[in-house]
């Protein structure tokens, strides 16, 4: 049950003493099912929770809660993390009293703070999604970028991909994907794509089994997301895009394009596998077609 140490990493976690056995095994219950990212950053903002309440959950009180918020906001937080940490402990403290560990929620009053909504900034054009891939030199690597562009695929879920996920349809394809909230969907690849795939698959091995990863790692085994993050950022720089710009970059402007382009947003949303229609229309938010100031007489 318990996640693995890379996943959560007691080492980076500023608690100054080893995190009680009750409270790790229910840490453990709390993250699982979750994506590796927010394992990663529950845990350290959760064992910091505990560390300051002295680890008995069962005791915590809205006081408590109170005094460690005032305490993340004088450490001067991004506003991103501060949002997260407080995220965090709410859900905890939420999961503990409904598993009866505790007697209430302390946090169930207090709000997670506002945040400005940045996602325009991490849209990239079709210009520059274009650009990076016809410069990317390693056949590997751009069939990588290509694939999550087009389907619009998570970093977790690239390097996840067996060739066992991949099932050919008409003069193209689909791409079986297993992921966030452990949901599983399928993504239709167009027929260049889909032919790029099959290129690589007997490039790299005649009969390769079902079961092996399509993108391997040096080792041998799945490809590691920190690994596709540098490929993704060397082919921005390349291009001369400076931003730090991650494979999720990639998924934001597949939304944004395809909005663009007039595909049905429930459509974006069935592929990129949100949980709402209201995340899929923050790509028409962060990019308007059109603005009542343009109506303006500004002259």
């Amino acid at each position: 049950m318990r996640p693995s140490p890379d996943a959560l990493p007691h080492s980076t976690h500023s608690a100054s003493k080893p995190i009680d056995p009750a409270a790790d095994r229910l840490l453990a219950l709390w993250l699982h099912g979750k994506s590796r990212h927010t394992r990663r950053y529950y845990w350290r903002d959760a064992v910091r929770f505990l560390d300051f309440v002295g680890g008995s959950i069962e005791q915590v009180s809205a006081m408590d809660v109170q005094a460690f918020f005032d305490d993340l906001e004088r450490d001067r937080l991004a506003p991103s993390s501060l949002g997260r940490s407080i995220a965090a402990i709410k859900s905890l403290l939420r999961f503990a009293h409904q598993m009866g560990l505790a007697p209430d929620n302390p946090a169930a009053a207090f709000k997670v703070p506002s945040t400005k909504d940045t996602l325009s900034e991490r849209i990239l054009s079709e210009t520059q999604v274009q650009t990076m891939l016809a410069a990317e030199p390693q056949p590997r690597n751009r069939l990588m970028l290509r694939l999550l562009y087009a389907a619009g695929l998570r970093a977790s879920e690239l390097c996840s991909l067996c060739w066992r996920d991949l099932q050919p349809r008409d003069d193209g394809g689909q791409v079986t994907v297993y992921g966030k909230g452990n949901k599983t969907r399928a993504v239709l690849l167009p027929a260049g794509l889909w032919q790029e795939l099959q290129t690589y698959r007997s490039a790299i091995a005649p009969v390769p089994v079902r079961q092996d990863p399509i993108f391997r790692s040096r080792k041998g085994g799945h490809l590691d997301p920190s690994q596709l993050m540098r490929i993704v950022r060397s082919a921005a720089r390349r291009v001369g895009i400076e931003a730090n710009v991650s494979p999720h970059w990639l998924r934001h402007a597949h939304a944004s394009h395809s909005l663009d382009r007039g595909a049905p947003i429930h459509l974006v949303q069935a592929t990129l596998g949100h949980a709402s229609v209201a995340t899929t229309g923050r790509y028409l938010h962060a990019r308007p077609q059109d603005s009542s100031a343009r109506y303006l007489d500004l002259s």
